[in-house]
C-alpha cells in the first residue's frame, strides 16, 4: 500500500507543547499526506497554526474523530496520525480510544511511537473487523535490510551540513527542512536527509530511524543514506537532521553522525531558556564547549540557531547580540526567516568543493 494520502492529526491535548512535536512537523510540511484536520479537545475549534506558533495555517482543530466525520464528511481521511512523541514512547489512553474510533470508521492508523499498536490486542481484533492497516513507524528493521559501514562515505564529494542540537526536542528537524527551503529558493540543488519518524512522514526520499535501528548497524545505515542521496539526486548539498544531543545522558547522540557521516560542518540549535537536559537534573554544558567538543570530532560550527521557547522577544534578542559577537559566528532565530544570512557562506562552502 502507498502510505500517502489525506489524514488528521490526533494530539489529545499536547497542541502547544514540544510532545506535539511530530504534529507540528506534520503541519510545517508534508509531501506525503495532506493534513485536513487536527484532532485536540483543549483547542478545539482554534487554528492550529495559531495554536502552534501564533500564524494561521487554515488548519482546524477539532474536539474528536467522530467531530471531524460529523462536519467534514466530504473531506474523509485515508489515516489517522498519532502527532505525539511521548516521553518513553507510550500511547495516552485519550489518543488510543479517538485512534480505535477512526479505525472503526475504516481508517487507517500510523504511529510514530515506541509502543506498538499492532502489538495491542484492542487494535489487532479491529483490524480484523475490519480492512485499515496500521503502521507503526518505529518497528524494528529486519537485520537483513541493515547494513554495516563500509568507506563507502570518503566517495562522497559533495558538501554535508548537520542540523544538531544542544538537547532532544529543540526543533532540529524544523530547522533542517526551513534550511532546506531556503537553500532551494536560492538556487542550491539541496536534499535533506531525515533520522526520525517524523521525517518520514513528512516524505523526505532518503534517511533511516535511528533510534529504531540497532547499534550496531547505525553507522552503516547513517552511510548508506547519505551514499543513495548523493549517487541518486547528486545534489549541490545534502542536509542531515540530527537527533538527541552529544552529551545528553539520557541518549547520547551525535557522533555518529559526524564521524560515520564524515560530517564536515555543523548549524548547532539551541534552546537558551533551557538549563538542564529534558525531563532530567543534569545542566546542558556551556555553548562554548559543545563547539569545541564538535571541533574535537573534526568538524566546524558554521551558525547556532535559537529556540525562543520561555524567552521574551527582548530577552532573545540581547542574547543573540551577546552570543554572536561571544562566538563569531551567525546566530540566528529559524522561525523569523533568518536562515536567508547563511546562503552566503553556504555558497563559499560549495565553491570550496
Amino acid at each position: 500500500m502507498d502510505i500517502r494520502g489525506k489524514a488528521i492529526v490526533i494530539t489529545g491535548g499536547y497542541l502547544d507543547t514540544s510532545t506535539a512535536k511530530t504534529a507540528h512537523g506534520l503541519l510545517r510540511g508534508t509531501e506525503r499526506f495532506d493534513i485536513l484536520g487536527v484532532i485536540d479537545p483543549k483547542f478545539a475549534g482554534k487554528d492550529a497554526g495559531e495554536v502552534m506558533q501564533g500564524q494561521s495555517l487554515g488548519i482546524k482543530v477539532f474536539a474528536t474523530v467522530k467531530e471531524y466525520l460529523q462536519t467534514q464528511g466530504i473531506l474523509r481521511p485515508d489515516f489517522c496520525i498519532v502527532g505525539v512523541a511521548t516521553h518513553g514512547g507510550y500511547l495516552p489512553p485519550s489518543l488510543k480510544e479517538e485512534l480505535l474510533f477512526a479505525a472503526h470508521q475504516g481508517i487507517h492508523l500510523v504511529s510514530g511511537l515506541h509502543y506498538m499498536l499492532h502489538e495491542d490486542i484492542d487494535f489487532q481484533q479491529v483490524v480484523q473487523e475490519s480492512a485499515i492497516q496500521i503502521f507503526d513507524i518505529r518497528r524494528i528493521r529486519p537485520r537483513k535490510e541493515l547494513r554495516f559501514w563500509t568507506g563507502e562515505i570518503y566517495q562522497v564529494k559533495t558538501p554535508k551540513i548537520a542540523v544538531l542540537g544542544t538537547d532532544c526536542a529543540l526543533g532540529k528537524r524544523t530547522t533542517c527542512r526551513f534550511l532546506l527551503e531556503t537553500c532551494q529558493s536560492a538556487g542550491i540543488r539541496t536534499e535533506m536527509i531525515y533520522t526520525g519518524q517524523t521525517g518520514w512522514m513528512q516524505g523526505y526520499k532518503h534517511g533511516f530511524i535511528f533510534d529504531t535501528t540497532i547499534n550496531d548497524f547505525i553507522s552503516g545505515e547513517v552511510e548508506r543514506v547519505i551514499v543513495a542521496c548523493d549517487r541518486q539526486e547528486k545534489p549541490d548539498l545534502i542536509l542531515l537532521e540530527g537527533q538527541s544531543a552529544l552529551r545528553n545522558p539520557s541518549g547520547p547522540c551525535g557522533a555518529e553522525f559526524l564521524i560515520s557521516g564524515n560530517i564536515h560542518h555543523v548549524v548547532l540549535q539551541h534552546r537558551p531558556a533551557r538549563k538542564y537536559y529534558d525531563d532530567t537534573e543534569v545542566p546542558i554544558p556551556a555553548i562554548e564547549s559543545e563547539i569545541e567538543l564538535i571541533k574535537f570530532y573534526g568538524a566546524e560550527v558554521i551558525a547556532m540557531t535559537l529556540n525562543e521557547e520561555g524567552m521574551s522577544k527582548q530577552e532573545i534578542l540581547e542574547y543573540q547580540q551577546e552570543m554572536t559577537q561571544k562566538l563569531g559566528i551567525p546566530v540566528l532565530r529559524p522561525l523569523q526567516g533568518e536562515l536567508v544570512q547563511l546562503i552566503p557562506k553556504i555558497q563559499l562552502l560549495l565553491a570550496d568543493f
